[in-house]
Formats: C-alpha cells, structure tokens, sequence
C-alpha cells in the first residue's frame, strides 16, 4: 500500500510535464517488485507558497514523500529512492531542489476501506 505524492511549487509547471514526471514515477514504484500493483497511489500537489532558506519563493522545489507499510528491508528502500532520484533527475535536472523521503508506515495503526 504505497503512497508516492509529488509535491512542486507552481513555477515547476512553467517547465516541467508534472503529468509526465508522475506517470514516470508512477512506473517506477510498480516496476520495483516491492508492491502489488493495484495497490500502488501515486498524486501530485501543487504547492503556490513557500519558503527555501534565504531564497524565499525565489527557487522552485520538488519534493517526492513516499510512504509505505513497514516491513521493507532498508537496502530495498534505499533502492527505491535511488530509481525514484534518477527519474525525477531525467525531467528536472534544472529544478534548484530536488529531494526524496521514503518513510515507514506503522501497519499496527493503518485503516484501510476499499467498496
């Protein structure tokens, strides 16, 4: 049950296919063999304010956060993060930040209702 959700400040769209990058990412997560695949949730938010540092709202940022049940062992996690990077690199290398989170999910708390 994974949850990728891309996060991007709206100048990203000026110079990204968001669509793309997310169907891109998308594959990935369903490629890695970590998952069942009807399982896998992929979604993008557009962020219109933001921070970075001294910058200001001067920068544009993606940020993907990817949550998952735990269980995975970390050279799996790490795996995916490094295939997730290297796509994310190919359509928007020239974003001025570019990061990944891949966190665990407690599976004793999580609730889950499909109709």
């Amino acid at each position: 049950m994974p949850n990728l959700i891309l996060e991007y400040s709206n100048s990203v769209d000026e110079r990204v296919n968001v669509q793309g990058l997310l169907e891109d990412l998308h594959k990935v997560t369903m490629e890695s063999g970590l998952f069942d695949q009807a399982s896998v949730k992929s979604r993008a938010l557009r962020y219109h304010t933001w921070l970075i540092g001294n910058d200001g709202d001067s920068q544009d940022f993606i940020h993907i956060r990817f949550e998952l049940l735990s269980g995975r062992e970390e050279e799996q996690k790490r795996q995916l993060s490094r295939a997730l990077m290297s796509a994310l690199q190919e359509q928007a290398s020239h974003v001025h930040s570019l990061t990944i989170d891949v966190r665990d999910m407690d599976s004793a708390c999580f609730q889950k209702i499909i109709s």
